[in-house]
């Protein structure tokens, strides 16, 4: 009896326990679906795209029903792994080139949504004042990312600095340059660090938001700039793959691509950040 008695006992000790543990405290994100009224978690770089959404976060959101949460990154790598892991709902950094490379590299499996801005490559220098002064067996630094490396040889090209293989276009690496009369090196450096290489290097390419934090104006500063017309890089919302339909991504996307946004773009960077559409 008295073993009877403990067997129940344990039993029902168990399926208390059991539905505790099952309980969740958030009922509207049990099935991995957030609330439609939950902040969204954006992960973003500190020029321009922070100063963007915060734009919208302060004058547009709240008419939306739309709460923002902006997590700052000073690199190109944790942002896709944070929203990849689920520590994020959103991003906003990068074009899609980087984003397919990332993906293929990385494993990862995340979804451009809509392109917002341009920010144009440029090539700076602190020694050189034009293309025609870079030094015989000078040193160029370009970023280190496939996809950056390649569209900073491509810049180059297209300004007569160096010829490429036929065709390779943005895929371009060291070894599709054919010509190269100045016998240039280039040094391959993570984004974020190009702006401080101008002091040890004859010139740079450096991505545009980068420039900016470095107090650079891509658009007086730079020696060579991308144009805008057909660009494919331009910066935008990315999300895990499923959750493109997310209403608080929709309503992003919206202010993000309006008129508002594009006129703050163009009213605040004045060319050096350019509105998508």
């Amino acid at each position: 009896m008295r073993r009877t008695l403990g067997l129940v006992i344990a039993a029902v000790v168990a399926l208390v326990l059991s539905a505790c543990g099952s309980s969740s405290p958030d009922t509207a994100t049990a099935s991995g679906t957030a609330a439609a009224d939950a902040p969204l978690k954006v992960g973003v770089s500190p020029v321009p795209h922070a100063q963007i959404l915060k734009y919208v976060a302060d004058n547009l959101a709240a008419a939306k029903g739309l709460k923002l949460e902006i997590v700052e990154f000073s690199d190109y790598v944790q942002p896709n792994l944070q929203l990849q892991d689920g520590q994020l709902d959103a991003n906003y950094f990068q074009h899609k080139p980087y984003l397919d490379d990332f993906n293929a590299s990385k494993g990862t499996k995340l979804s451009f949504v809509a392109p917002v801005h341009l920010e144009p490559l440029g090539l700076y220098s602190r020694k050189v004042k034009d293309l025609a002064s870079l030094p015989q067996g000078g040193t160029v630094a370009v970023p280190n990312d496939a996809t950056n490396l390649g569209r900073a040889l491509k810049l180059l090209a297209d300004n007569g600095v160096v010829t490429l293989k036929d065709g390779v276009g943005t895929a371009a690496t060291e070894r599709d340059v054919t010509g190269n009369p100045k016998n240039l090196t280039f040094r391959p450096l993570e984004a974020a660090q190009l702006p401080r290489s101008l002091d040890d290097v004859d010139a740079a390419v450096i991505n545009g938001n980068y420039a900016l934090e470095a107090n650079l104006n891509p658009s007086s500063d730079a020696l060579v700039l991308e144009k805008a017309e057909g660009n494919p890089y331009a910066n935008g919302l990315v999300v895990a793959q499923g959750h493109e339909s997310d209403p608080r991504v929709k309503t992003l996307v919206g202010l993000l691509t309006g008129p508002e946004v594009k006129k703050y773009i163009e009213d605040t960077f004045k060319g050096s950040v350019i509105p998508a559409a």
